[in-house]
């Protein structure tokens, strides 16, 4: 219970964090077309006031004179302000929900790229379903604050000012009796506001509990660990009871807004009769025409809904704080792995891989995952890390890719440190297989495309012969269009492999990264994939990772790995002659 507290409060002071100007910014591009939407409100706005006093004419000129001409100019006016009213509208609303799209656009574009940029690191510690969370519900929820709150402040303050100035120059004494309700109203709409936010965030965390909740119990893995562990009834009960708090957490944002609509409806429906009351008395009686007194109740009645708009506004626009401090969270997380502000181009890369002194911590460890590491892999060549399990092999592969960066010492292609390399030039250098394959729900054809969307089907034909895969695609009755499923589940685990592998090779990097490539293979393919690693590896820098040492007899260069250090060295015959760590391994 503790905990919840500490969350709640850390939201509330996250969300009073956020800048009203920095919303505002969201809109800066736009401005001149907000400019446009104003000047059509202020226009509506005055052309809504002449209502009352074309009505206060009709009912104490032109009808009491059976004046038929005047009062047919005087109820032409009204329509035509009303045809002119409604046209304006339209445009408006056309104008403003299409900058409000157009932010809400940048918006969710702005958070997936930034979210792109991130490191590997931030994934392992965020739930998926977070992510998903508040890129749709978050985002989602703000919709209606963005595409219309400017408007809405506009349109309202306008109307609201508008009516208040005719009110006062039809009877200033009655106008005073009128904004009697603006206190209260005023108090009630802060406490609601208050109210509202507080939910907001609440239900916003909810959410994203019940996305993880759908991530981790409807996927494929999901299912087939529910069904093999029974788990299916208590994730159930996990949905349905956090369906049902939010069941709760909306009836109660709902009811804190009705109870001070009715409580608002109720002050101002006794107003009217207050006016009615105030025209009898001593100090009003015979100072004002009946049509006056009809076209300021037409006036004040209209007030309602402009103020109590206006006040919604800033009930949604403090709710929505919540939201926008989500969404500002992840806007300002930093890039652990940066752009180089200058990259450097290597025209033709050769291959040639080094690690200076390298170590790496992830964050929250209290020792270091790879410590003062020194590698050289000559161009063409092969190296192999041996090692048991978290020794830091596969750390050591991540940071040639660069999915980290070191925290002391540097990493160099072509004596190019891969900090200066523009990651996209990185990752056409260095080609990546890793032990846990992913494949995206569409076509075999689509997923080998992806790593080269320009590739021709013979490229992709012939990097799937290499992986010693096509054999298997060619014999389904789709072939190359044939869907692979969610997570590539529609192919066994050796198959996503070689699908995997293809779709590494169709890139040609210069440098290899394998990690476990083959550990779902069984023996017989194992081999023939190796066949096909042993031809596509010459002239290419090949780092392999591998538990069964069967699989790196022949590397150039076989290092083993030890609690992130580097024990020992050297080639196969060196090693186990040596009796060492790794003639340990290979008994």
């Amino acid at each position: 219970m503790p905990k919840n507290r500490e969350v709640s409060a850390a939201e509330k002071a996250q969300a009073r964090s956020v800048s009203l100007r920095r919303i505002g910014a969201l809109f800066r591009a736009h401005r001149w077309s907000l400019a446009v939407v104003v000047l059509l409100i202020v226009v509506t706005s005055i052309l809504g006031m002449a209502a009352p006093f074309l009505l206060r004419e009709v009912i104490d000129v032109a009808l009491p004179h059976a004046d038929l001409r005047l009062l047919a100019w005087l109820v032409a006016g009204m329509v035509a302000v009303a045809a002119v009213s409604a046209v304006l509208g339209v445009v408006q609303t056309w104008i403003s929900t299409t900058v409000g799209q157009r932010v809400m656009h940048r918006l969710r574009v702005d958070v997936f790229a930034h979210l792109q940029r991130q490191s590997i690191g931030f994934f392992t510690r965020t739930r998926t379903g977070e992510v998903q969370s508040r890129i749709t519900n978050d985002i989602g929820g703000m919709e209606q604050v963005v595409t219309s709150t400017a408007t809405s402040i506009a349109a309202n303050l306008t109307t609201t000012v508008a009516s208040i100035v005719a009110m006062a120059a039809l009877s200033w004494q009655l106008t005073l009796v009128s904004l009697v309700a603006l206190p209260p109203a005023i108090w009630l709409t802060k406490r609601v506001a208050q109210m509202r936010r507080e939910i907001t965030a609440r239900r916003q965390r909810e959410l994203a509990d019940l996305n993880v909740t759908i991530e981790e119990g409807l996927s494929i893995s999901g299912i087939q660990l529910a069904k093999t562990m029974g788990t299916g009834p208590a994730l159930v009960d996990r949905f349905t009871a956090s369906s049902r708090r939010l069941i709760d957490l909306e009836l109660r944002s709902e009811l804190a807004g009705r109870w001070r609509m009715a409580s608002m409806s109720i002050v101002f429906a006794a107003i009217p009769a207050a006016i009615y009351l105030s025209a009898g008395l001593p100090f009003t009686a015979g100072t004002m025409s009946i049509g006056t007194l009809v076209a300021f109740t037409a006036l004040q009645s209209g007030l309602f809904r402009p103020l109590m708009g206006l006040l919604n506004v800033g009930v949604s626009l403090t709710a929505s704080l919540a939201l926008f401090a989500r969404i500002f969270e992840y806007l300002d997380l930093p890039i652990e792995v940066q752009e180089p502000a200058r990259p450097v181009r290597i025209p033709a890369p050769r291959g040639h891989l080094r690690f200076e002194e390298v170590t790496f911590s992830y964050a929250g460890s209290p020792s270091a995952a790879v410590a003062g590491v020194n590698l050289d892999v000559p161009a063409g060549s092969s190296l192999a890390l041996v090692g048991e399990t978290g020794s830091g092999k596969s750390t050591i592969a991540a940071l040639i890719a660069r999915l980290y960066d070191p925290t002391a010492g540097r990493v160099t292609v072509d004596g190019v440190d891969v900090r200066d390399l523009a990651l996209a030039d990185l990752a056409s250098i260095v080609g990546v297989v890793s032990q846990e394959t992913y494949l995206l729900h569409t076509t075999v054809r689509e997923n080998l495309r992806y790593a080269r969307p320009e590739a021709t089907d013979a490229e992709i034909e012939a990097a799937a012969r290499a992986a010693q895969i096509h054999d298997v695609i060619a014999g389904l009755p789709d072939g190359y269009d044939t869907m692979v499923g969610s997570r590539g589940h529609r192919f066994s685990g050796g198959e996503k492999q070689r699908i995997a592998i293809a779709r590494t090779l169709l890139r040609d990097p210069r440098i290899l990264v394998l990690d476990e490539a083959t550990s779902a293979l069984d023996n017989e393919t194992e081999r023939a994939v190796q066949r096909a690693f042993d031809e596509l590896s010459r002239g290419r820098t090949t780092v392999t990772i591998a538990h069964r040492l069967s699989t790196v007899r022949a590397a150039d260069q076989i290092v083993v790995i030890d609690h992130g250090r580097v024990m020992e060295s050297g080639t196969h015959e060196a090693l186990v002659d040596a009796g060492g760590r790794y003639a340990t391994l290979a008994a």
